[in-house]
């Protein structure tokens, strides 16, 4: 009887799933990267934010008339920005854009950037707002 009590244990314990182990990390999202900015819901981008190497550049839609869609904004380039740029820097879940600290989150994947204070988002070339 003491055996099987010792097996029952054994089996419990070696059968037994640690959700928190550190062999389950959570994704480590950057927001290095493009990503844009849309007025409304069902809205077209008008603004394109890039997070690159300490540096955040902003873009603005001038070509209405296709609507600025992922094709146009993949084919910008750094020279292509507004005069000015903005320094960032990113820890864990705060980003500190020219040192203002915003706290955010990342959704869909990464594909979504949640501004948790300001309430708003921004989201990556080829992630729509329903984040598909």
């Amino acid at each position: 009887m003491k055996k099987l009590l010792l097996l029952s244990v054994f089996l419990i314990f070696a059968c037994s799933n640690d959700d928190e182990s550190d062999d389950n990390p959570l994704p480590a999202y950057t927001v290095e990267g493009r990503w844009l900015w849309s007025p409304g819901f069902g809205a077209s981008a008008n603004t394109m934010y890039e997070f690159l190497n300490g540096t955040r550049y902003t873009y603005y839609c001038d070509d209405f008339g296709n609507e600025c869609d992922e094709t146009y904004w993949n084919s910008l380039e750094t020279l292509d920005a507004i005069p000015g740029t903005i320094t960032y820097t990113f820890e864990t879940n705060i980003l500190t854009i020219d040192s203002v600290e915003q706290e955010v989150a990342f959704e869909c994947d990464g594909g979504k950037l949640y501004f948790v204070s300001a309430n708003y988002s921004l989201y990556r070339i080829g992630v729509d707002q329903d984040c598909n």
